[in-house]
């Protein structure tokens, strides 16, 4: 018979006893739901950096050993071998689709792929240099004005169904916003072509000529779609659990979760990064570097390397080696190697893996280092870049969201505070105000 541990809390003369909570893997949680009723005494923990909002059997995170696991397979192995839309079924339902089970759920994407053809209007509505993200937004948002036969949040057929057209659709809403800002017209989508494949269609081909998407290509925008699906409680899909707590329908809580990611500390890490190799380039390029580096590791400079290191991984960014190996080969496959801007990067990736200063700091390239280069090699405009990595996490996002509609022990998100402003007082007649 195994023992409950309990975790012991003293507080003003008295002890209190928590149970703690074992998990497959990863640290031990302790329960403090009944904390405030026993004690009358909050938590602090801003950034929740400590606390865990919910019980998730999907995406599992060491940030010390650089570990990323979706349910349970390693991140390096999916990359390798598995597609995007495999990756979406994993995800989705728990386990790697077969091959009678994969084929049905691409047949099942490739027939939500069209917008509603009113919803195409809704674009003229924008400024057309509206940055995409704004675009998303507002149209993610409106898609539930459109498909009110799945809103029911209890109803596990209106899930389902709403969980594929967000899948197949935000690729079509994506390029959609892209072809409206440089005044192109729309192009619908390919359903012969792959997922990836079919997205460069809509981004990069027009009516007056044929367009083939570069297999080299293709598969790189997969490899980054796989790399972004899905990564714990970040403060995305945070935002999309607190919203669907809610009650609120899959397309507002979407619409949320790209509202969030647009923040410049989220999903606009590889935007960030591509600005500052433009920087570097403006003031001298490669020549420079090394005065670049040295306002770096001077503490007074307040000049940031971005693209480097990660908040929750201490050691190096797993998902940063499978997306170097596929930087190298896009840049060979475009003849790009000797392009100012890429040997920029290439020189400030290789100063970074050699100098002590940061390798003793881990300060390693992350993911956004190389998923920013590749997409700028490809043609991708750098104000669409957190629109791509809103596509991707699209599947994480509907998985949480769907995780927690079947929790019974979720409810209402309800965070509290510690209040510092005045305290009780009285409202004083006007004349009598100092």
């Amino acid at each position: 018979m195994t023992t409950q541990k309990i975790a012991t809390l003293g507080l003003n003369g008295q002890t209190y006893e928590f149970p703690v909570i074992t998990g497959t893997i990863g640290p031990e949680v302790i329960d403090i739901r009944s904390l405030y009723g026993k004690t009358n005494a909050f938590t602090f923990d801003p950034g929740f950096m400590s606390t865990a909002s919910c019980r998730s059997s999907i995406t599992y995170i060491d940030g010390d050993k650089g570990e990323l696991l979706y349910r349970g397979y390693p991140i390096e192995q999916l990359a390798v071998n598995c597609d995007y839309l495999e990756t979406c079924y994993l995800l989705k339902n728990g386990e790697l689709p077969t091959k009678i089970e994969y084929e049905e759920f691409v047949g099942t994407v490739r027939q939500h792929t069209m917008v509603h053809e009113q919803l195409t209007r809704l674009y003229q509505g924008f400024r057309r240099d509206a940055h995409p993200m704004a675009i998303l937004v507002g149209m993610v948002g409106s898609l539930s004005a459109y498909y009110q036969d799945s809103l029911d949040i209890n109803n596990p057929e209106h899930r389902a169904v709403a969980a594929m057209r967000l899948i197949a659709k935000m690729p079509t809403i994506a390029a959609m916003a892209y072809k409206y800002t440089i005044g192109e017209p729309f192009m619908y989508p390919r359903n012969d072509l792959d997922y990836a494949g079919n997205f460069l269609h809509m981004m990069f081909a027009t009516p007056c000529e044929k367009y083939e998407p570069n297999p080299v290509l293709s598969r790189a925008l997969d490899r980054i779609l796989i790399l972004h699906a899905d990564h714990e409680q970040n403060a995305s899909t945070s935002t999309v659990r607190l919203s669907g707590s809610s009650g609120a329908n899959p397309f507002a809580c979407i619409a949320a979760g790209i509202a969030c990611l647009w923040g410049p500390a989220h999903g606009g890490a590889n935007e960030a990064c591509l600005k500052m190799l433009d920087d570097i380039q403006k003031n001298g390029g490669v020549a420079k570097i090394g005065e670049f580096i040295e306002k770096v590791k001077d503490k007074n400079s307040n000049v940031k390397l971005m693209g480097f290191g990660h908040r929750v991984y201490k050691n190096y960014d797993p998902r940063a080696k499978l997306m170097r190996e596929t930087c190298h080969e896009v840049l060979h496959e475009l003849g790009l190697q000797n392009d100012p801007l890429f040997k920029l990067a290439m020189e400030l990736e290789r100063i970074a893996l050699e100098d002590d200063y940061f390798v003793s700091r881990k300060l390693y390239p992350n993911v956004d280092f190389y998923s920013g280069i590749v997409q700028k090699a490809m043609g991708i405009p750098v104000s669409l870049f957190t629109g791509i990595f809103a596509m991707a996490r699209t599947i994480g996002w509907i998985a949480q969201w769907n995780e927690m509609i079947g929790d019974t022990e979720q409810k209402i998100g309800r965070p509290r505070q510690l209040y510092t402003g005045a305290p009780r007082r009285d409202v004083r007649p006007m004349p009598l105000r100092t």
